[in-house]
């Protein structure tokens, strides 16, 4: 997606009044409006269809959406994805170098095998420069459960030679109380970006907590599905046209009726399932200090797991 610097009034047919409306919906840009869909501009602004298509088909042309590229076009893209290290080498290999900008990355697993320990690490290593596997960058932690801890960013941060006080300064923490606070918190995130703030990544810790508490039993599954599905597809948005990193932690479930093999799965059903670029399963080692990293899913690495370690300076190699 191109960057373009005309505002949406810019765009045929769209006026104060509307954009006004727009702008109120959260779809502040071009590039906004060229992912949208036809349905969320009808509701936003309060317009047909024939008009939202041609608002989008404009938007479209501008941000170079919707154009064919051959392959070759798109290796070269891929060459300008960010990587974050986590901190471990073995970790790092299995995900290819790291956490990449552009995709969403999901991190599941019982309590304790460190989905929150990886989250704070990472909000440590964006402001890392390059060469040492950083984006030089800032990153959003919405908290839906009260685990962010400024203490532990301190440890990590001395430990890769970061001055503790401006690391704390580089990480914007915000707690989330129920899902509605969540993805508004996330369109806030977005206009931040918007603005200027040098944000390359967004931590969701936990994504599921508050949907699980809000919609339980079948009656509310549809709900609580197209809520998920709104609220994802909104960070793909913000992975995508700023080239960010979004990392989200998940809870799991467990299957009573699994004999063999592992009797946990991922909270989200299919809808998080098809959302999430790639999909890490954690747990825990023999060993107290150390974890396991499995790649669960992802379109670019094989099936395989590593072992890391959780150390008082942060994520680690095992020794």
């Amino acid at each position: 997606m191109r960057k373009v610097d005309k505002s949406i009034e810019d765009l045929p047919g769209v006026g104060k009044a509307m954009a006004e409306k727009l702008r109120d919906s959260g779809f502040r840009t071009v590039e906004s409006l060229a992912v949208a869909t036809v349905g969320e501009l009808c509701e936003a602004a309060e317009i047909g269809e024939s008009t939202a298509k041609k608002v989008i088909a404009s938007a479209r042309q501008l941000a170079d959406i919707g154009d064919f590229v051959t392959g070759d076009k798109v290796m070269e893209q891929r060459t300008k994805v960010g990587i974050i290290t986590t901190g471990s080498e073995k970790l790092d290999s299995l995900l290819g170098g790291g956490i990449e900008t552009q995709s969403v990355t999901e991190t599941f697993g019982e309590f304790g095998t460190g989905k929150t320990q990886l989250a704070h690490q990472l909000c440590v290593n964006v402001q890392l420069p390059p060469e040492r596997k950083g984006l030089n960058g800032k990153a959003v932690y919405i908290d839906s459960e009260g685990t962010f801890r400024p203490e532990r960013i301190k440890d990590m941060a001395v430990a890769v030679g970061l001055d503790p006080f401006k690391a704390l300064q580089n990480i914007y923490w915000v707690r989330a109380f129920n899902t509605d606070q969540q993805i508004l918190i996330t369109e806030k995130a977005e206009q931040m970006c918007e603005k200027g703030e040098n944000i390359k990544l967004i931590v969701v810790d936990s994504l599921t907590a508050h949907f699980r508490s809000e919609f339980p039993g079948r009656e509310k599954l549809v709900n609580r599905q197209q809520k998920l599905n709104q609220h994802l597809m909104t960070l793909h948005r913000l992975a995508f046209i700023h080239d960010l990193a979004v990392y989200f932690t998940n809870q799991v479930q467990a299957v009573p009726d699994v004999y063999f093999g592992e009797p946990m799965k991922p909270v989200g059903g299919h809808v998080l399932a098809h959302s999430a670029t790639t999909r890490i399963y954690l747990r825990k080692a023999v060993k107290a200090t150390r974890r396991i990293a499995r790649v669960y899913d992802s379109p670019s690495l094989p099936e395989n797991e590593e072992m890391f370690s959780i150390t008082p300076e942060g994520i680690r190699d095992p020794v």
